[in-house]
């Protein structure tokens, strides 16, 4: 009766989602199941979640929509094998999985599905954050940043926490008066970061590159530049350029030397750069 309601894009869509788990519980039989498949574990596939995270990224950047699709799959995948697993387990399971994020969106949607207003993007974010505070039995101070940069910290890539602790912080106040003092932080890091691979042990060197690099966050954020798109276009161009230079050698690279590469290295940009023109 229930099916004979459903919308025939809604009916398919289901049917489609039942054969992934149905597709997903058969590779982990224990019997005539996939020997990969039964031997991963919620932490073995640690990096497959983050590897397919960022190809999603990667190709909604892109704006390939069949390419956005498929790794959307690849991601999903990785959802229904962990709640597979956890089922094989008797932990919980995909229902479970749906089911409680369903109902954190209904509760923490009350200007939709209750009787709280919310009619800005900042009314429901104070919304999201006071109703979470809530259910986890944490005093709710709006004025106290601490938890959200530790989450930041615990939750996200190094590199975007860093911009999203950045930000955070400068809103409550912790800032520069000037881009002035920006940069007399990253040369005064920088030299830091100098006299520590000279005289100090690795540890501190460590911590001395992190201050560097945290400053080097600021100044994008000065300049409304995003350090993680500008991070990884470099790393595009970079393999572009080495792609060149792979494409015109005559012999393996490890047998030229550092001035012929070098020669390679800006015959492989002034190509790419003609070809942007």
């Amino acid at each position: 009766m229930q099916d004979e309601l459903l919308s025939p894009p809604r009916a398919a869509i289901l049917a489609a989602l039942e054969r992934l788990i149905d597709v997903i519980a058969q590779l982990r039989h224990p019997e005539t199941g996939c020997p990969w498949d039964l031997a991963q574990t919620p932490t073995s596939l640690i990096p497959y979640v983050i590897e397919e995270a960022y190809e999603v990224v990667d190709a909604i950047q892109v704006g390939e929509k069949g390419a956005i699709a498929e790794e959307l799959g690849d991601l999903l995948l990785q959802v229904v094998l962990q709640a597979q697993i956890a089922n094989d387990s008797g932990d919980f399971d995909l229902g479970t999985v749906a089911t409680g994020i369903a109902d954190k969106l209904v509760r923490r949607h009350p200007h939709i599905f209750g009787d709280t207003s919310g009619a800005t993007p900042e009314e429901v974010s104070q919304n999201w954050d006071r109703i979470k505070a809530e259910e986890k039995g944490i005093p709710h101070d709006p004025a106290k940043l601490t938890p959200k940069l530790v989450k930041y910290s615990r939750t996200l890539p190094p590199l975007m926490a860093a911009s999203k602790i950045s930000v955070k912080a400068a809103k409550a106040g912790f800032e520069w008066e000037a881009i002035d003092g920006v940069w007399e932080k990253f040369h005064e890091e920088l030299d830091e970061f100098r006299a520590a691979l000279a005289h100090e042990p690795k540890e501190n060197q460590q911590a001395e590159l992190g201050d560097l690099l945290f400053t080097l966050v600021n100044l994008a954020r000065w300049y409304d530049l995003d350090p993680a798109e500008a991070l990884q276009s470099t790393n595009r161009r970079f393999i572009q350029r080495f792609e060149l230079v792979e494409s015109v050698a005559e012999k393996p690279l490890s047998e030229y030397g550092i001035e012929e590469l070098e020669a390679l290295w800006q015959k492989a940009k002034a190509r790419l750069a003609k070809s942007e023109d």
